[in-house]
């Protein structure tokens, strides 16, 4: 089945009313989330004012787009050259490796690890999100299909484990995943998203991690100069745990990576920090809020811009401090390097705190490149491409030497090599 769909919001909630009786969970859940979504609809894609979430990011663009088919029509259906294609296009890792295509998990091209299951056969929508406050939760509760689940047991080191999601053209995907860590537990998660042609890619993911536990969880968006990646993700971080989190963002026609973080108990730590590497028309939207709800947590977001052409950043952090989350300690720091004046950055660091003893700084800076430190390179004889593309890669090392983990760090920054190479061809 692949006639086309209604654009926009219409052809989301006509695909809903197809599907309801096929998909995995509970209809009540999936049908109050359709209402909500009919509700509020895809932020900015009509005339009106704008949630002020999404006061820099639009979705008129999605609500003019029609597409095809979602998982359940295309599981298999892609063929086996343009998936090998896009698979060879993922970093290789010595791990385990969870591959969903079109938002369908896919066996044949998979090699998964024991702590895992699918959310087809164990639809679990979790407990953090806000489908009735998020519009684009709401889309994914109403149409998910598949996804990953993640379950790590008490004092177990589960390594690393890759998980990629590969797209194709006129597919809508809306992945749910849920990662719980047990109680000194650890794991590192690379989350890759690849794609070709113009599709949707909205996935969901549910973040738990226990008593003393360890999520380092990096994530490599390359998608399509045509897609839209709208991705969710909510993590509750207990009592001396810590969930480290890198975003690198390199693709897209819009993108937007909203995460919600909520240390709910002391001594909890979150780390939320990315790189934003675009080019051309692209818009990209790093947007986090991580709620500090109990005493002694601390929280760090280092977000860098590298935006040429006419492309446009976003970064929107919110840190909100609770009465009870005395010796609070956060930081937020958004850093921008233009290299067009056609280029933009909107920046809105944001500082809630009801506690009195607390450590919070917020900041934001905007540039480009030093004249003299370019300068001087060239006076060395080094060309001006490759002068400038030293001054990047030096702006981008203190974002990238944030994850820890070597074997990810090394992918993402081959990951960005392969970005300066697309630009200079």
């Amino acid at each position: 089945m692949t006639a086309a769909l209604p654009s926009g919001a219409a052809g989301f909630l006509a695909r809903y009313a197809a599907l309801r009786d096929l998909l995995p969970g509970d209809p009540a859940l999936r049908d109050a989330a359709a209402e909500a979504f009919r509700t509020a609809g895809l932020p900015g894609a009509t005339q009106g004012r704008r949630p002020e979430a999404w006061k820099y990011t639009t979705l008129r663009p999605l609500a003019d787009a029609r597409f095809q088919s979602t998982a359940e029509d295309t599981n298999g259906g892609v063929p086996p050259a343009a998936m090998t294609a896009l698979l060879a296009r993922a970093p290789t890792l010595d791990a385990p490796r969870l591959v969903f295509v079109n938002g369908a998990y896919r066996a044949d091209l998979s090699t998964p690890p024991a702590l895992f299951a699918r959310f087809a056969d164990q639809p679990d929508f979790g407990t953090l999100t806000w489908p009735d406050r998020e519009p684009l939760v709401a889309l994914n509760t109403m149409l998910a299909a598949d996804g990953a689940l993640l379950d790590v047991l008490d004092d177990t080191d589960a390594g690393v484990v890759e998980l990629v999601h590969l797209s194709t053209d006129g597919t809508a995907a809306h992945p749910r995943h849920c990662i719980r860590l047990g109680t000194n537990a650890r794991l590192t998660l690379l989350d890759v998203a690849i794609g070709d042609g113009s599709y949707l890619h909205n996935p969901v993911t549910e973040v738990h991690v226990a008593a003393g536990a360890t999520l380092t969880h990096a994530r490599l968006q390359d998608e399509s100069d045509r897609a839209y990646h709208l991705a969710t993700t909510y993590a509750g971080v207990a009592g001396d745990a810590t969930y480290d989190s890198f975003t690198l963002t390199l693709g897209g026609r819009v993108g937007r990576n909203e995460m919600h973080a909520l240390l709910a108990a002391p001594r909890a730590t979150a780390h939320l920090n990315a790189a934003q590497l675009l080019t051309g028309t692209q818009h990209a939207d790093f947007t986090s809020v991580v709620r500090h709800d109990a005493p002694s947590c601390t929280s760090r977001q280092t977000v860098k811009n590298v935006l040429n052409g006419r492309a446009r950043g976003v970064f929107q952090g919110r840190i909100e401090v609770a009465r009870v989350a005395q010796k609070t300690d956060g930081y937020q720091m958004n850093q921008a390097l233009l290299l067009s004046p056609d280029a933009e950055i909107d920046s809105k660091p944001e500082l809630e705190i009801f506690a009195d003893d607390v450590k919070c700084s917020h900041g934001a800076t905007v540039g480009e490149l030093d004249i003299e430190q370019l300068f001087y390179l060239k006076s060395r004889g080094i060309p001006d491409a490759e002068a400038r593309a030293i001054l990047v890669r030096a702006f981008l090392a203190e974002a990238l030497d944030a994850v820890s983990q070597e074997t990810v760090r090394a992918a993402l920054e081959q990951s960005v090599e392969r970005w300066w190479e697309r630009q200079a061809a």
